[in-house]
Formats: C-alpha cells, structure tokens, sequence
C-alpha cells in the first residue's frame, strides 16, 4: 500500500517507521536534535508549500533513512496508512483467557 504525504509525495506504508505530530513531538530536545542532524545530513524532504503540521521518518529496503515534512496532519497521515484499522482489531486479553 502507498500513502501520499501532499504535493505529488507518494510513499510505501511498508517503510514508515513513524508518523509525528509536528508541534508537540518537537517539544522534545531529543526530537529537535535528530530532526537538525537529519537536515545536516541531506535525510530531509519537505513536501509542504504551507505550515507543516507533521513529519514522517521511513527506512527503505536498503536501511536509508529520511524524514518527509507534510502539511497533512499527523491523525489524517495515520488513517491513510491503515495504521488506525490496525489498532481497532487489537483486543485487549481478557484475564485468565489465552
């Protein structure tokens, strides 16, 4: 399956690693620290004409890692993913059944 992150960004759901909320996962020093060294390195593609809302980090088959920056929301990113169907089928176990 492919997901498209906005202006013409089309990616394979297989290689995303995470979708990320743009304004609160930055709060974090980590965050913000990776995001820089990934811009350093050239791991960055912006996708987005207008205020980024999320970012996306992938891993190809070769183990290449880059960071997309998209205007579409990170909830919407999720939905197109499938990632929300996934998370609906998991049950919790009920206690003593296995």
């Amino acid at each position: 399956m492919y997901v498209h992150l906005g202006q013409e960004t089309v990616i394979r759901s297989e290689e995303i690693i995470g979708i990320f909320d743009l304004e609160t996962s930055t709060l974090s020093p980590s965050t913000r620290a990776y995001l820089g060294a990934s811009e350093k390195a050239g791991r960055v593609v912006n996708v987005s004409l207008e205020m980024p809302k999320s970012f996306v980090l992938c891993r190809d088959a070769k183990g290449r890692e880059r960071v997309y920056i998209s205007q579409i929301s990170s909830a919407t990113l999720l939905k197109r993913a499938g990632f929300l169907d996934g998370l609906r089928s998991v049950r919790p176990e009920k206690e003593g059944l296995q």
